[in-house]
């Protein structure tokens, strides 16, 4: 089913990684230039961006890198129109961005709060606000927003700032999709469960002992499937959902995570 995104245009926010190996971000851009998206590499390590866009333009991809802190209006507002500059259209607005903060209300200090508010919600409120114009234009767009189980679940330890913003990302998205129904644009989520990708590798220091081959250990046991996701698999639901298969589907929270959530506890 090559093509599932040909002619298609896709930002990606969060297209680099934040090590080595695939992250979330990386994967969704490159699959979707695999299925024939031209894809605008967006992330606030451009090196990291440019990382993805050499592999994407490798295997024959189109793509174009732009270097932004997406949680900054004017810097969005500049990505929107370096992508209509660049290619002339938003098929695709896939928000990928995010930063976790581990302590509860007591624990965690107030600007650390508005940080992670700010880069997990105000940024796709933003990216959201100066795509959707350029979508209804066109009569037609998808929006695909990376969630997480933390938004229905308490997942296990305290992240009262994470968890909070994950839930306000599932309720800006339902909002849009009601909203923009009538005018063909969809906006939809995906919530991953524990993921092995270069983001927890990097989270490890001061827990597990600093041991990631424990850390990983610890993590694969909890899922019932017996090991964690990967990127792969946010990848390709993230694909499913910014496809044309997907066209009778919004304001949908799909969930990844190996049957997580099914658990009691």
């Amino acid at each position: 089913m090559a093509g599932r995104l040909a002619n298609k245009v896709a930002i990606v926010t969060g297209a680099g990684s934040i090590g080595p190996g695939w992250g979330n971000g990386k994967a969704v851009a490159a699959l979707y230039a695999r299925e024939g998206a031209k894809v605008i590499a967006v992330d606030i390590n451009r090196t990291a961006a440019e990382e993805t866009a050499g592999i994407i333009e490798g295997e024959g991809g189109e793509v174009s890198v732009f270097e932004a802190n997406v949680a900054d209006g004017s810097q969005v507002s500049a990505l929107i129109d370096h992508t209509i500059e660049t290619f002339g259209r938003i098929d695709v607005l896939h928000n990928n961005v995010g930063i976790i903060e581990v302590g509860g209300p007591v624990e965690i200090e107030e600007d650390g709060w508005d940080r992670v508010i700010d880069v997990n919600v105000k940024s796709i409120f933003l990216t959201c606000k100066y795509a959707l114009p350029h979508m209804e234009a066109q009569g037609r767009g998808a929006i695909v927003n990376v969630s997480s189980i933390a938004s229905i679940r308490y997942t296990g330890y305290p992240s009262v700032s994470y968890n909070t913003s994950k839930g306000a990302i599932n309720q800006l998205t339902q909002n849009i999709a009601v909203q923009y129904a009538p005018k063909q644009i969809r906006a939809n989520c995906v919530l991953p469960g524990l993921m092995n990708t270069p983001m927890i590798h990097a989270s490890v220091k001061g827990a597990y002992d600093d041991d990631v081959e424990q850390m990983v250990r610890a993590r694969d046991a909890i899922c019932p499937m017996g090991h964690m996701g990967d990127a792969w698999d946010v990848a390709h639901a993230s694909l499913f959902l910014a496809s044309d298969e997907a066209k009778y589907i919004t304001g949908h929270m799909l969930v990844v995570d190996g049957g997580i959530t099914c658990k009691i506890g």
